[in-house]
């Protein structure tokens, strides 16, 4: 027998201002979503601080080895899956760095899976492996969700640093968070439909969330993605242009650089920018944990020489990360080995 939950939360109150929706014109039926949509960004804003700090908790456990990992059911762990799987491409992340973990595994990826998000214990299983000073990520509309609940819990009692991003200002797992995210981005258009204004600000929180990491974490030169993997011919292009715009080189020395890097955008830059060779460029990276940045400032200080000017707000740089390879960068559990 099936239990029924009512559930009190502002994305479960009938929306005052759309409750004429299905009378209006497709025109108007797409302005009053997107006046909605446009009140997401404002709320996320309000919770910046929390996340900042997030961020920088985030960063100190990454350089010391740890790993962070996203818990979701539904719309937010889709949303988890996505952003943990594009930060490889995007910015070359080690395997296990960003772990996603969806209830119901891949096959609630596509449909929905009966009650794997009403499953407590399946939630403390997917949180069995993390380890003290990891980043345990709660994902909730609701704020209420059983597996967060139990990954959270999980999560503590192995002396993880727990975060829970909701659209509930009052969320029943609030105070399993050492970090609460609480957008409140109040009723959907459509009354309940989570996947709209709430899964706008869990996708904006976890973006800037994860980008952040990276900015500081050093894996971008300037706003340029130079630890960009070129899996397919437009990436290519666009590392040939990353290289070019960051060196201000003209296509063929770039080419040239890059061949001498055996392709890779990095040493290449770093080549280009100290005057080095690639290999030089490549160990010199490796010792400053992947950062051009701070290899840069190393091999100019060894030359007694001056580089390229910088933007300000350049991060510090960055300390060797320490990676659980065990871990996959976008696992998707179905509550046993995936």
């Amino acid at each position: 027998m099936t239990r029924d939950v009512r559930v009190s939360a502002p994305t479960e109150d009938r929306h005052p201002g759309t409750t004429g929706i299905d009378t209006l014109s497709t025109l108007e039926v797409l302005q009053v979503i997107n006046g909605e949509d446009a009140k997401v960004a404002p709320a996320v804003a309000e919770v910046l601080p929390t996340l900042a700090a997030l961020v920088d908790v985030a960063v100190e456990s990454l350089r010391a080895g740890g790993a962070v990992h996203y818990f979701g059911a539904g719309t937010s762990g889709r949303l988890a899956v996505l952003d943990a799987a594009e930060l490889l491409p995007t910015f070359n992340a080690p395997p296990g760095l960003f772990t996603a973990h969806h209830a119901g595994g891949t096959e609630a990826l596509l449909r929905a899976v009966e009650n794997v998000e009403d499953d407590v214990d399946l939630g403390r299983a997917e949180a069995g492996a993390l380890r003290p000073g990891d980043i345990a990520i709660g994902l909730t509309a609701s704020g209420r969700t059983p597996f967060v609940g139990g990954a959270l819990t999980c999560a503590r009692e192995r002396g993880a640093v727990t975060a829970l991003v909701t659209a509930n200002p009052h969320a029943a797992l609030a105070p399993l968070a050492d970090h609460l995210l609480a957008v409140n981005t109040g009723p959907e258009a459509i009354t309940g439909s989570t996947r709209l204004k709430a899964g706008t600000a869990q996708k904006l929180v976890l973006n800037t969330f994860s980008t952040a990491v990276m900015i500081r974490l050093g894996r971008t030169w300037s706003n340029l993605m130079v630890d960009v993997v070129a899996t397919n011919a437009k990436l290519r292009g666009r590392v040939l242009r990353i290289l070019q715009e960051a060196s201000g080189a003209g296509e063929d020395e770039a080419r040239v650089a890059l061949e001498q890097a055996g392709g890779e955008l990095k040493p290449a830059l770093l080549s280009m920018l100290a005057g080095v060779d690639a290999a030089q460029a490549r160990t010199a990276i490796a010792g400053h944990g992947g950062s051009v940045a701070a290899a840069l400032q190393s091999l100019q200080s060894q030359n007694g020489t001056t580089g390229p000017t910088r933007p300000s707000g350049t991060a510090s740089p960055a300390t060797p990360i320490r990676t659980n390879s065990s871990n996959t960068t976008n696992h998707v559990p179905t509550g046993e080995s995936a």
